[in-house]
């Protein structure tokens, strides 16, 4: 099997953000590398960096925020150099696009949802007026729009919140780029709204071709759509592995009490599970395993120094201590081990059925 071509690598990053006179550490030594045409899923609590991670792809970290080190190498550039908007012009949009959260805050009221689409090709493809506007109408139609002649003239206001996240994901299209960053796409939409959408981005990638980054919080989504998952704690991966490796052989305690916290795993008559305490601060220093605090199998040293990526598979990587060859054998919580009983009933259900 040929190894896919990588085509995104950010090495050893750090961000920084400079807050009421203190520095911040949104992003502590994180690498990553994106294959071409996979999805990979980003998860973790709110805060724990998903955002901020994706955000240095497209340069678009707030003022206040800065790359400290490392290095992000997309299609052979070192994106890192780049500093002005004017040099990130073909890369943003053009190259990786983003669909956000809230379409209404993605789309400007006060203009025609026909315009929006159509300034965005004109400026990257620099076409005349006429011919983007046939490519705006097309996308439209290819993103469920229906009677898009007439609804080309309409304003985000007459739009439902589906449609409107349509329209968000056409002007991400219009450019055809290399990399859809999906950031937390279907949080504002109702339950069905939100498997149509997720339908849309699945099927436009197999149509364009792009590469697509899930950001979520929602393991329900990541198990539908991704191919990869890497989990973010506190500003790093501590765990990443393809999506049945982080489902069904979770490794990280932390993945443990996400996986725990699944609606779909409680018990009647029991409190659903939360992960007890919060994350920590990321104004100073963190010493050791940043989960350990609140990790109920944490070790001594999970205190004192920083684990180090311990390699389960060779797609298989977690952050923690308790992959130690000397470290005391850890029994997962019931949750995880439900999940790996369903992991081995679907393995056995799909290969009798592929006899």
């Amino acid at each position: 099997m040929d190894t896919p071509n990588i085509i995104l690598s950010a090495k050893d990053l750090v961000v920084k953000f400079r807050v009421r006179n203190k520095e911040l550490t949104a992003i502590r030594h994180i690498s990553l590398d994106l294959f071409e045409g996979e999805t990979l899923a980003i998860v973790g609590e709110s805060g724990s960096g998903k955002t901020v991670l994706t955000k240095t792809f497209t340069g678009m970290l707030e003022s206040n925020g800065r790359i400290d080190n490392g290095s992000i190498i997309f299609e052979g550039q070192e994106l890192t150099k780049l500093k002005t908007d004017k040099q990130w012009e073909t890369i943003r949009g053009a190259k990786i696009s983003t669909v956000f959260q809230d379409p209404m805050t993605s789309l400007n009221p006060l203009k025609r949802i026909g315009i929006q689409i159509t300034e965005v090709i004109e400026k990257h493809q620099k076409l005349p007026s006429a011919e983007a506007k046939k490519i705006a109408l097309n996308l439209m139609e290819r993103v469920g729009i229906k009677n898009a002649e007439q609804r080309f003239t309409d304003y985000p206001f007459q739009y439902s919140g589906g449609m409107r996240q349509r329209i968000v994901i056409a002007i991400a299209l219009a450019c055809k780029p290399r990399i859809l960053i999906c950031d937390e796409p279907t949080t504002a939409l109702d339950v069905t709204i939100q498997a149509q959408i997720l339908d849309l981005i699945r099927n436009l990638q197999r149509e364009y071709g792009f590469t697509t980054i899930y950001i979520t919080h929602d393991l329900g989504v990541v198990a539908n759509v991704a191919d990869r998952v890497a989990v973010m704690y506190a500003g790093q991966i501590v765990e990443y592995g393809t999506v049945r490796e982080i489902f069904y052989d979770p490794k990280h305690p932390y993945t443990w009490a996400l996986i725990s916290s699944l609606p779909t795993l409680a018990e009647k008559d029991k409190p659903l599970y939360a992960i007890p305490g919060t994350p920590p601060t990321l104004f100073s220093d963190i010493k050791g395993d940043a989960f350990a605090p609140r990790n109920r199998y944490a070790l001594k040293i999970d205190f004192e120094e920083e684990p180090p990526f311990y390699q389960v598979s060779p797609t298989h990587f977690a952050k923690t201590w308790l992959l130690d060859p000397r470290a005391p054998q850890a029994e997962p919580p019931d949750a995880v081990k439900i999940m790996r009983e369903r992991g081995r009933k679907n393995t056995k259900q799909t290969s009798e059925a592929q006899q």
